[in-house]
């Protein structure tokens, strides 16, 4: 194993007590959790705000503002491959995560300057290549080989990525509608820098990573006979994950303009919903349900019924479909009525789509993290969030033809990509259940010698 990735877990001596743990998991998992409550606070904050400022205050068409609403989006999930890279063989994963949220703090307070607008957002993905993969690759180094709790980490992980999300349009979000759109980028800022006081203040609680990474050992990478195939599984669930985010990422896009345009958002004569607090209902969503899906899942578990990962993905895809066929009814009917559309369908659109997101992004994020290679950690997890760069642009192309078409052709087309993503998963399942499987007793022969 490389010198500088070999994992140092605190010792226990005989007569000491185990490691101390918060909320039943490790005080890592809670440190990694704020980490990325709040990275995620200023990312999802600047990002409600993104097409609504290039639109209203700096006059670029919406069809010009989606492709660089896209573009960018797609850099921000292109640097972490040369970023996974440069933190598992240079830098090491904490160097990686203190310089480019450093970064990503410096762009955020740029977007409070017109001028510096493209700069700042070339910072802003510049950062998150060195921060995105080396944050979460850190979650499986903190559980022993075995551990139970370590198949639903990433799912107590993903509710800390939304519950900062949450907070992001709801605060960014007012402070820019409301009181100008510098207040709101630059909340985000502060957001960056908090949630790095939190890594630093809490690193004793991490696995020991050292700072200078050598090469693996050639024996070791030798043994690992079904590396390549591993990497081929992931390499295929990747492409499946492209194609879904070319309907995902509407959200913060087409669908975020079609409720500011389409959807009649007053509540009372004195109160209107700001568009931009729509953005919340998505995360707190995922807050709220993640424990209820928990639950389920472990009691089919329980009851030797789980599906597999890729069959789960592959009920996400199409869950998420069905929410988009559903704005494609309500399209469809507000068009025959000539009424706006009422907020409460989004409530529910949101919901519906939510629950989608939940069965494939954690499960597909977990799966990397549990049968990725562990000297290239971070590598690997990169090349997940690489799924998000392709998807990214696909979904600013998608978002091109906003204009082009009907508001209902427009919905289902978004259905229809969704659901193919979804056949793709399921095509896969049967040639990665054998791999997979194959994986898991490896793990349990290790935990056992442990």
């Amino acid at each position: 194993m490389s010198a500088s990735l070999q994992i140092i877990p605190p010792a226990v001596h005989a007569g000491e007590a185990a490691p101390a743990e918060w909320f039943g998991h490790p005080r890592g998992l809670t440190i990694l959790f704020l980490t990325e409550m709040w990275e995620k606070f200023s990312f999802f904050g600047m990002r409600a705000l993104l097409v609504y400022y290039m639109i209203k205050q700096l006059a670029i068409p919406q069809s010009r503002a989606s492709l660089i609403y896209g573009g960018y989006a797609a850099l921000a999930y292109f640097t972490p491959i040369l970023g996974g890279l440069i933190a598992d063989r240079l830098l090491g994963r904490r160097k990686a995560v203190i310089i480019g949220g450093s970064i990503m703090a410096l762009g955020h307070f740029c977007m409070a300057f017109e001028g510096l607008f493209y700069p700042a957002l070339g910072l802003i993905a510049l950062g998150n290549g060195l921060f995105l993969p080396s944050l979460p690759s850190q979650v499986h180094t903190l559980y022993a080989p075995g551990d139970p709790r370590r198949e639903f980490a990433y799912n107590v992980y993903y509710v800390g990525i939304n519950l900062g999300a949450v907070l992001a349009p709801l605060i960014c979000g007012t402070l820019g509608e409301i009181y100008g759109w510098h207040y709101g980028f630059g909340a985000a800022g502060v957001g960056m820098c908090l949630g790095l006081v939190i890594y630093i203040a809490g690193g004793r609680y991490l696995p020991q990573v050292e700072d200078r990474p050598a090469r693996a050992q050639p024996e070791i990478a030798e043994k690992d006979e079904s590396a390549v195939r591993r990497i081929a599984v992931l390499v295929g669930v990747i492409c499946c994950v492209v194609v879904f985010r070319g309907a995902y990422e509407q959200m913060g896009n087409t669908v975020a303009i079609w409720i500011d345009s389409s959807v009649s958002r007053t509540v009372t004569s004195a109160l209107q919903i700001p568009s931009t607090w729509f953005q919340a209902l998505n995360p707190l969503l995922v807050f709220l349900l993640t424990p209820l899906l928990l639950a389920a899942w472990r009691w089919r578990s329980r009851q030797g019924q789980s599906s597999g990962p890729l069959r789960r993905m592959a009920i996400g895809a199409f869950t998420v479909a069905g929410a988009y066929v559903l704005l494609a009814l309500v399209t469809h009917e507000s068009t025959v009525t000539g009424m706006p559309a009422h907020w409460g369908w989004v409530v529910v659109f949101f919901l519906i789509y939510t629950t989608g997101e939940l069965f494939i992004l954690p499960t597909g994020l977990a799966l990397f993290g549990r049968i990725a290679p562990r000297t290239l950690a971070a590598t690997v997890m990169a090349f997940w969030f690489s799924g998000s760069f392709a998807g990214n642009l696909f979904a600013g192309g998608v978002g091109m033809l906003w204009n082009r078409l009907h508001e209902v052709a427009f919905f289902s087309l978004t259905a229809a990509v969704a659901a193919a993503a979804g056949v793709m998963l399921l095509a896969m399942e049967r040639p990665a259940h054998a791999l997979l499987r194959e994986h898991v007793l490896s793990a349990d022969r290790q935990a056992s010698r442990s």
